[in-house]
């Protein structure tokens, strides 16, 4: 073999097949958190905005805050609750509810 021949095969970048085994973990990692992590979290917030769009006055909510009250109205992006036994009222906003309580029939 010449010098040339010699130079050309030692000095090449890797192969075709060095840069797939390379990224098929890197893939499986993606893989991983998109099927356990992203998309259960999407489908958990697409059930909890769907609660808070079938809010209806009389409803019992917790709040992230941890305050319970039966909701007293509702608008586009808030909603006013009802709390404790001197029926106070407190304005929150639909993304503060947690949690209805409130059992409807389908």
């Amino acid at each position: 073999m010449n010098s040339a021949a010699i130079l050309a095969s030692s000095s090449g970048g890797a192969s075709a097949g060095d840069l797939l085994i390379t990224f098929i973990p890197l893939a499986g990692i993606l893989v991983f958190f998109y099927l356990f992590i992203i998309r259960p979290q999407r489908k958990q917030d697409k059930k909890d905005a769907k609660m808070r769009n079938e809010l209806e006055i009389g409803d019992e909510v917790v709040t992230n805050g941890g305050i319970v009250g039966i909701v007293f109205s509702v608008k586009d992006d808030t909603v006013v609750i009802e709390t404790g036994g001197d029926r106070s009222k407190i304005r929150v906003m639909k993304w503060a509810i947690a949690k209805n309580l409130t059992v409807h029939d389908e």
